[in-house]
């Protein structure tokens, strides 16, 4: 059974407005250019995505590699649909690089790759490993005395990787309240419920076990989302961890909590309509 809560509950019922359906559309574009991608990972993050990029990182794309920016780490690699749409929009790169995902000379591939996509921080797709990268370039702002933070999204079925959870016994032990991590607790894994595959909970509880000051927020409610973000470090002194409740592919009712659209090698025609009716013609 998928475990539920009051957050769970509201990203199940939460309304998506106008933005986060433009985004979802360039997602699925690429999904449909490509004839693949991971789709229902990339929906659970958007809101996390667009909050981050939109509200909350000091970054300018124009100068992606500005020494005193912020740092922001997609963890969950296969994610990296709702990353790429975000980055695009913001002028990392040109649109029309979406149309290309996948393609043999396009930079967008399956999982983001560090040096190929401006704007990327980390390559990533091995799950469990961006919290580490996180943790060293937290420590490495404070050892620079730099002011940039870090935030690292990672994925509910992820962190049932060991490394994960060294890094985090590590950002504790160096109190390092620049780093941020961001839970995209949609509670379904690949091939099931994570209930089923190795259950988290409680997964707050075991945050706070390690460490971090805890937040749970639905992670659809940009609103919610804005809130909790503008408030790091959440505890003085110590990294903070942020459990979004959301939903595996949000804003497509096909896809939604169904392991079936965890990725999609083509899209057959009664889907490319599903798609339509969810979202709007692309």
């Amino acid at each position: 059974m998928i475990q539920t809560s009051p957050h769970a509950e509201a990203a199940l019922t939460c309304t998506l407005d106008e933005r986060s359906l433009y985004l979802r559309r360039l997602v699925l574009g690429s999904v449909r250019s490509a004839g693949r991608g991971h789709v229902g990972p990339a929906l659970s993050l958007i809101e996390m995505v667009r909050v981050l990029y939109d509200d909350v990182l000091r970054i300018d794309p124009k100068n992606p590699r500005d020494p005193d920016r912020d740092r922001a780490i997609l963890s969950k690699g296969h994610g990296c649909l709702a990353l790429y749409a975000l980055l695009a929009d913001r002028g990392f790169f040109p649109l029309s690089e979406l149309d290309g995902f996948c393609g043999p000379d396009s930079i967008l591939g399956g999982h983001p790759e560090y040096g190929m996509v401006p704007g990327v921080e980390a390559s990533t797709g091995a799950l469990g490993h961006g919290l580490s990268i996180g943790v060293g370039l937290a420590l490495a702002a404070r050892m620079r005395e730099r002011s940039y933070r870090t935030f690292v999204l990672l994925g509910d079925g992820e962190i049932n990787e060991g490394s994960v959870w060294e890094a985090a016994m590590g950002a504790a032990k160096h109190g390092l309240d620049n780093l941020v991590a961001l839970i995209d607790y949609n509670k379904l894994q690949s091939y099931g419920p994570t209930d089923y595959v190795l259950p988290l909970e409680p997964l707050a509880d075991k945050w706070r076990s390690f460490g971090f000051a805890v937040q749970e927020v639905n992670g659809h409610d940009v609103g919610a989302l804005r809130t909790v973000l503008k408030q790091i470090p959440a505890v003085a002194g110590k990294p903070t961890a942020i459990i979004c409740h959301t939903v595996k592919g949000k804003g497509l009712p096909a896809a939604e909590s169904n392991a079936d659209w965890h990725h999609k090698n083509k899209l057959t025609d009664s889907e490319l309509d599903a798609i339509r009716v969810a979202v709007g013609d692309f």
